[in-house]
């Protein structure tokens, strides 16, 4: 089967990787256009060490585009963490179609981030699907999917490094077994069930110290490390990416004010929120991440200071 990878970055990469090491036919590569002065992507650079030819259009709706695809006669377009629009005129073109993955359990958080939101609002559950992509966002038949838990530990780094990436990549390799097979489902999707909170931006990760403790905990655990939770403090825009909530034993006693810095240590410091406190370990300001600590004794942070 004549294969065409089509992605970016290093899920792109590890999904090539894998199918040329189990002997694969991949015969091109299509990768997202590099912005000016920046690396070539690592993709793209895996597959010229494979001598594979490397395609990069700006736009997916152009006939000339569609040409250049159909003169590789390709059986199957594998897309691993494709961000451009590709119109189905792209899509139908390789004989068995286009397989595309997604960080969710479709249709539950479609769009570019559905990582963060599962984790955001609680959820103890997410996963990710192999469908068959179409004109719509993220509507396409589902061919397989596969679930992971969620962790009151558990940060978009975790979910995504640990569990999705490379269950995703061995997701690929048995969907394109299973295209192999002619045994590949095409399930439709329960429009009933579908949802979609858009990015996930700093608009959208403000952390407002008067909601509870465990509503800011999910905050900082599902933007970390992207886009990252953040406030302000002395007129300092603030992300943490680290923090470990303190729930209070008796809501009504919380001594001190909403938002307020209540403890400094040498390695963190503690913030008042409305039923308990949010011990912050590691933050960014201008620079590069830090401890808490660290960075409260340099920006000369002390008991009573207090974020908005």
């Amino acid at each position: 089967m004549r294969i065409v990878v089509h992605g970016q970055q290093a899920f792109g990469k590890a999904v090539l990787e894998a199918l040329l090491k189990r002997g694969d036919e991949v015969i091109a590569v299509y990768v997202a256009p590099e912005k000016p002065g920046a690396k070539a992507d690592p993709l793209k650079e895996a597959a010229l060490a494979a001598k594979l030819p490397v395609y990069q259009p700006d736009s997916y709706k152009k006939p000339e585009v569609w040409e250049e695809f159909k003169a590789l006669k390709p059986d199957l377009q594998v897309m691993a963490f494709v961000t451009l629009f590709v119109p189905e005129e792209f899509l139908n073109i390789p004989t068995h179609g286009s397989i595309q993955y997604h960080p969710s359990l479709l249709p539950l958080y479609r769009g570019a981030s559905a990582i963060n939101w599962p984790i955001i609002k609680g959820e103890n559950e997410t996963g990710l699907s192999i469908f068959w992509p179409d004109n719509g966002l993220d509507t396409g038949d589902i061919l397989i999917q596969k679930t992971t838990p969620i962790s009151d530990k558990d940060t978009l780094g975790t979910v995504y490094f640990d569990r999705l990436f490379p269950m995703g990549v061995d997701a690929m390799l048995e969907s394109v077994d299973l295209v192999k097979a002619g045994k590949a489902p095409r399930i439709k999707q329960d429009e009933s069930k579908a949802t979609y909170e858009g990015l996930c931006r700093a608009e959208n990760t403000h952390i407002d110290f008067g909601k509870p403790w465990e509503q800011i905990d999910r905050l900082i655990r599902g933007a970390n490390p992207a886009p990252g939770a953040w406030a302000t403090i002395n007129g300092v825009k603030l992300k943490i990416f680290d923090a470990t909530p303190l729930p209070a034993k008796d809501p009504k006693g919380i001594a001190g004010k909403i938002g307020e810095v209540a403890v400094v240590d040498s390695d963190s410091f503690t913030v008042v929120c409305a039923d308990g406190r949010i011990k912050i370990t590691r933050v960014q300001a201008d620079g590069p991440k830090v401890g808490a600590g660290e960075w409260a004794a340099s920006a000369k942070i002390e008991k009573g200071a207090r974020f908005s």
